[in-house]
């Protein structure tokens, strides 16, 4: 049941008697702050009480306890999982956490959160001078990431401004130590990995935190002021590798068929030291086995050995000269006519001793040379 309805005996909520004109607004203020006071302690309008100060104490537990409660609350934290959390108690590291939720003391601990995942890039560019004294624009790109958060944020006040000044140093240092060629050709590879050493010793002492991932050699040419020379030198340097890579191509190519050549020419050079020397070999057990008929009959056997020197002989040859004996003149045998007139035909000749009676006088043959017959 309202307060205002008919019938009703509770009070005006206001302090009004009858239910009637305005609220007393100021008679309600000095109410509320009489309570108010009684709860922090103090004394009501009315000088205060026992059950008042009672009353104080459980209003003021009640808001310790919520804000308790709120300090507890607030405490919670998340890390994510490419995160590392440092925490810091009273301003000095305290430990260091992994991904995950975490609860610390609010304003006591402070956390701060390092991303340990991203890769950071930097670079390095500007004109250096190379070892023979020739100027090089160079850019160098660095990409490195955070290894260890304490250190990264201790040890060093601007950790990410001195890795800039450690890869321009590096790279002044190699480019001093290279030529132009190797800048500008082959030698850019070397170039790179020589910058990522000399990186990671210099700034290795310094304790950063940090750790480098790629060097990239990302520019490397001369001035624009003499780059159409340097273009030429390169294309011309591009040339002789290319002539000389065909003349190896070619040498490839060559040199198996030389290596078969000089094999076919090992292999007939012994089959025919082999075939000789058989044939020496025949020829001595010929003359072995000849041996005891000469014995028997030496005048016979040298006869018939020098017939047969001769039938060789003369066989092979197209001309021949005959000496008659007890003639003037010297007789000519044109073999090759006689050849040539007679296709298919090979003729023989032989060849017999030398006798006093001339070659027509021998009524055997009709041959008017001396002893010979065709067959």
């Amino acid at each position: 049941m309202a307060w205002n309805e008919p019938g009703n005996q509770k009070p005006d909520p206001w302090g009004r008697k009858n239910n009637d004109g305005p609220p007393d607004l100021e008679a309600q203020m000095r109410k509320w702050l009489g309570r108010l006071g009684g709860v922090f302690g103090g004394r009501g309008g009315n000088g205060g009480s026992q059950s008042g100060g009672e009353a104080g104490a459980a209003g003021f537990g009640l808001i310790a306890i919520v804000a308790l409660l709120i300090w507890s609350l607030s405490g919670f934290y998340t890390v994510q999982e490419a995160e590392r959390g440092v925490v810091m108690r009273f301003g000095a590291y305290h430990e260091t956490v992994t991904s995950g939720i975490h609860w610390l003391p609010r304003f006591v601990d402070k956390v701060i959160t390092v991303d340990v995942s991203k890769v950071v890039q930097k670079r390095a560019a500007g004109r250096m001078l190379t070892q023979d004294e020739n100027i090089a624009e160079v850019e160098l790109g660095v990409q490195y990431r955070i290894s260890d958060p304490v250190k990264y944020l201790f040890n060093v006040r601007d950790p990410d401004r001195t890795m800039e000044h450690v890869a321009e140093s590096a790279l002044r240092l190699v480019v001093g130590q290279s030529s132009m060629d190797d800048l500008l050709t082959g030698g850019r590879d070397q170039v790179r990995i020589r910058s990522e050493e000399e990186m990671n010793r210099i700034i290795e002492p310094y304790q950063t935190g940090l750790v480098i991932t790629e060097v990239t050699l990302q520019v490397a040419k001369a001035p624009n002021d003499v780059q159409a020379s340097f273009d030429d030198a390169i294309k011309a340097r591009e040339d002789e590798e290319r002539v000389i890579t065909e003349a190896r191509t070619y040498s490839s190519k060559q040199e198996p068929i030389a290596e078969g050549r000089a094999s076919r020419i090992v292999q007939e050079a012994q089959a025919y030291k082999q075939e000789v020397v058989a044939r020496a070999q025949g020829e001595v057990a010929r003359f072995v086995k000849l041996l005891p008929q000469y014995e028997l009959a030496p005048e016979v056997t040298r006869k018939r050995l020098y017939l047969e020197t001769m039938q060789d002989v003369l066989s092979n040859s197209s001309k021949v000269l005959v000496d008659v004996e007890g003639g003037s003149n010297m007789m000519y045998l044109p073999l090759d006519k006689i050849i040539g007139t007679r296709p298919g035909y090979t003729p023989r000749v032989e060849v017999s001793p030398l006798s006093s009676e001339p070659a027509g006088a021998n009524p055997a043959s009709n041959d008017p040379y001396l002893n010979s017959s065709r067959r």
